[in-house]
């Protein structure tokens, strides 16, 4: 039995957050310092490299266990003190400590940051805890446990039973009944089957599934040797979008390792079951998370998504019975069965059991990974968790599910989340992205952003999906330039009632989302700038005009240093005024300004 001390590890995020700011120096920088620093082999850790840490916001972050100490934007040269103080000396470094958003407080560990505090993490389990390119690290956490179970304990039909009594609904965005779909493909007596994780995110703003992937991919390759033994299939694909290079390639190492183990291949941990599984690499193309365009481009095919009345659990990949779920549906079923699926449905809601893995980003304070349960509230995860908004504004709206998903407004901030509850609000759940908004968002603009990604994104298949969304885009392109005509609005809500209605595939159907949902609860912004013509945000520039107040200005001089068309004057501790003849409205004046001076004519 080790000791205390022999366990003792620095677990440094490299994460792709921690990564762009320099997470993979910090990991060399520490290892270096720690070998060239002699240290007694009993003081000596473990360093390791592992996946996101959640706290986007403060990285690069460094953990220290089992002192469970936390030290976030680290830098290079903060590394000797770290080195001499807590590694050697075992002391706490006050400056580097995590900062709670809610106090202002620095605070040791991270569960008495209100960060982590109402998370669960599930899915999450290891990320952050383990290095993902080394299995031993994954066994160690009871990793493949749940497959041995099911391969010498469990037969086909415990297992699936086991998922349904879970609860556990797809986390790729429509919800479907996991096992229920493990159920209905079973049945099928055709074969060969095939199992599909779905890795394609491509959401503006999400990063849950690489996420994943990238902390820990043995948890999904396990999910899915169990999900293909529950339907007696023999080969997987696991596909991922081309941009997440670190995915795969974290991906293709777990996959080697694990067939290096007999957790994959021929003839299971002796048990007789076969499992092959490899990845695909998407092309980038956003209709390829819908569920039958990505089998298409699996099958070397143009991605475009057929008629739903024929279904995958009966002729899927090459027309042969399939199961497709997204990474944190596989990531859930390990413990599942581990724990049994009474403890996961004791999680959540009525009808959305567990937990679910959201990106928090936009204008709030704390951006990053989190996974709460089912049920909490809108304002939980946006002001206790997140922080509240950014520079304190004053919060507008949230925008959930994707360029498909809808934004949703302040006064629905104890909505609780979940995926019927979202679908009531006009929104979705999605694969979980959250994009949070402050008073400065323009909420026509907002619209206008998503229906051009998806008009450039839709496969163009079927004409109510090609055409109205172009339409679309160009009345949107007309009312934040001025040009908005009475009856545009109206317009948008018949186009986009269309849309929904007749389009071919789900991401057609709720494509017009973002605009339906806006108009609804943001109608008299629209109205603004249509007969007004005027963006009450100051984001849309032909109808934007920035104006000083004389009576709020200190004259402080902020906005006039900071202006780079040079369009604000004024004298120390005096008004300053705004020249409008050489302002291009940027909007940098009313950024900067403490006094709330700046406002929007």
């Amino acid at each position: 039995m080790k000791s205390e001390q022999a366990k003792r590890k620095i677990l440094v995020c490299c994460g792709p957050g921690c990564l762009a700011v320099g997470g993979r120096e910090i990991l060399e920088g520490l290892r270096s310092r720690i070998a060239a620093a002699g240290l007694d082999a009993t003081v000596e850790p473990v360093i390791k490299g592992t996946g996101c840490h959640g706290l986007c916001e403060q990285g690069p972050m460094v953990r220290f266990l089992p002192e469970d100490i936390s030290y976030c934007r680290v830098s290079l040269p903060d590394l000797d003190e770290i080195v001499e103080q807590t590694v050697r000396q075992q002391k706490v470094v006050e400056r580097l400590l995590l900062v709670d958003a809610l106090t202002g407080r620095r605070v040791k560990s991270q569960g008495e940051n209100s960060f982590y505090k109402k998370q669960l993490k599930i899915a999450l389990r290891n990320t952050g805890e383990i290095n993902p390119l080394n299995i031993d690290d994954y066994l160690e956490r009871d990793g493949y446990r749940a497959l041995a179970k099911v391969l010498f304990e469990m037969d086909p039909e415990t297992v699936i039973a086991e998922v349904e009594k879970s609860g556990l609904r797809g986390r790729g965005g429509a919800g479907f009944p996991t096992g229920l779909k493990w159920r209905q493909c079973a049945r099928v007596d055709n074969s060969p089957k095939y199992v599909i994780c779905n890795a394609d995110e491509g959401d503006p703003g999400a990063f849950m599934d690489r996420g994943i992937i990238e902390g820990d991919p043995h948890s999904v390759i396990e999910g899915m040797v169990i999900g293909a033994y529950a339907i007696k299939a023999h080969r997987g694909f696991v596909y991922i979008r081309d941009e997440y290079a670190l995915a795969v390639k974290t991906m293709l190492e777990a996959i080697r390792q694990a067939e290096a183990r007999s957790y994959l291949g021929r003839n299971i941990l002796g048990s007789g079951f076969d499992f092959s599984l490899e990845v695909v690499r998407g092309g980038g193309a956003f209709v390829c998370g819908e569920s039958t365009a990505l089998m298409a481009s699996i099958e070397g095919r143009v991605g475009e998504p057929r008629a739903k009345y024929i279904r995958s659990v009966e002729r899927g990949l090459w027309d042969q019975p399939t199961v497709l779920n997204n990474v944190e549906t596989w990531a859930n079923i390990p413990p599942i069965i581990l724990r049994g699926g009474e403890w996961f449905s004791s999680i959540g809601t009525a009808k959305s059991k567990g937990t679910k893995v959201f990106s928090l980003v936009g204008k709030v304070k704390n951006t990053g990974l989190v996974e709460v349960p089912m049920g909490i509230t809108l304002r939980e995860l946006i002001f206790d968790i997140g922080g509240g908004i950014l520079n304190d504004r004053k919060f507008k709206a949230v925008q959930t599910g994707g360029p498909s998903g809808g934004c949703i407004p302040a006064e629905m901030l104890d909505l609780e989340v979940d995926f019927d509850s979202l679908t009531a609000a006009d929104s979705m759940m999605g694969s979980g992205g959250m994009i949070v908004m402050d008073e400065r968002t323009c909420m026509v603009d907002t619209a206008r952003y998503y229906i051009d990604f998806l008009t450039e994104e839709s496969c163009g298949k079927c004409s109510p999906c090609r055409e109205g969304l172009k339409r679309m885009r160009e009345i949107l392109n007309d009312i934040c330039s001025g040009a908005g005509l009475p009856g545009d609005i109206e317009l948008l809500e018949e186009i986009g009632g269309m849309v929904r209605e007749c389009s071919l595939c789900g991401l057609g159907k709720t494509a017009p989302n973002p605009v339906l949902s806006t108009i609804k609860h943001f109608r008299e912004e629209y109205d603004e700038h249509v007969h007004r013509k005027r963006c009450p945000a100051g984001i849309c520039r032909p109808l934007t005009t920035f104006v000083i107040d004389g009576e709020a200005c200190t004259g402080c001089g902020l906005c006039r240093k900071n202006c780079p068309a040079e369009a604000i004057s004024g004298e120390p501790k005096e008004p300053h005024v705004i020249d409008q003849s050489r302002c291009t409205k940027c909007g940098n004046c009313i950024e900067l300004c403490r006094f709330n001076a700046i406002t929007v004519k």
